[in-house]
């Protein structure tokens, strides 16, 4: 992967034929104790030794997979406006990376969570992408979207999927279960480069990679996500797979190495 260029709130690389964006959607404050250990305790350990020790500071990232400037697909879109106003930027960092809304006809969702499905709205409740005529997701999730009154509209344009089937030519859907129904990512092999785009298989990448066997209380079934993250990250490392992960620190893409019992994260910048 070769790095392109990065400001403020994008990151972009390239591989093969294709780009490979982070955009920000923001970030999002929740309480450390949300880390557990695997008995089920509250992780005490400091986890992000920047912020204040009761906090840990989630980055929020929107991936999008340009295959020829005409030919794009969302990894996740955001929050909208439907948490924080610390998130809800994805539209304004797509504008600064000069990429219009209306070419994103496609938009691949890692799962039904709210960070990650309502920016299908803008904050003032706006279709952030007029164009757009596919929503893959994975059939367990389904549930959980069309529990969210505010996209009911967006209900035609769902196609369920399960792990092993391919979105499109150019995607493979990996289901990385455990952290909520229906939780998928998707597999980019350009030639050059493997790229998994792996949702919330991690959520506090300061404390996650080193201790893979931690897990986050928002996890849907603990010891089913522990299982998928010690697994993923074991063939990540032997395969030399990129991960770009919703929650990984900014710019979110990178690849891991061993190092002692976990990993170490190696940004691409």
């Amino acid at each position: 992967m070769k790095f392109l260029s990065q400001s403020a709130n994008t990151m972009a690389c390239a591989s093969g034929s294709s780009t490979v964006w982070s955009l920000s959607d923001g970030y999002v404050d929740l309480p450390a104790q949300l880390l557990r250990c695997p008995n089920d305790k509250i992780c005490t350990q400091k986890v992000s030794p920047q912020r204040e020790e009761s906090l840990v500071r989630l980055s929020v990232n929107c991936l999008l997979l340009d295959r020829s400037g005409s030919d794009r697909v969302l990894i996740d879109c955001g929050a909208g406006g439907s948490w924080d106003p610390s998130m809800g930027h994805l539209e304004e960092a797509m504008c600064e990376a000069g990429i219009d809304t209306s070419s994103i006809t496609m938009v691949a969702l890692t799962h039904a969570h709210g960070d990650h499905i309502n920016g299908l709205l803008t904050p003032d409740g706006r279709r952030t992408f007029r164009n757009l005529s596919k929503i893959v997701i994975g059939e367990d999730a389904v549930e959980d979207f069309l529990a969210e009154p505010r996209l009911k509209d967006f209900r035609p344009l769902l196609a369920p999927i399960r792990g092993g089937d391919r979105p499109d030519d150019h995607l493979l859907a990996v289901a990385i279960p455990g952290h909520a129904p229906g939780h998928m990512g998707y597999l980019r092999s350009t030639g050059e480069d493997d790229i998994l785009f792996c949702g919330d298989l991690i959520h506090v990448p300061g404390a996650q990679f080193a201790r893979p066997e931690l897990t986050w209380a928002y996890d849907a079934d603990e010891s089913m996500a522990r299982a998928s993250r010690i697994k993923l990250l074991q063939d990540a490392a032997g395969a030399h797979t990129w991960l770009a992960g919703a929650h990984l620190g900014r710019p979110g893409i990178g690849r891991i190495i061993k190092e002692g019992h976990g990993y170490a994260f190696i940004s691409a910048v």
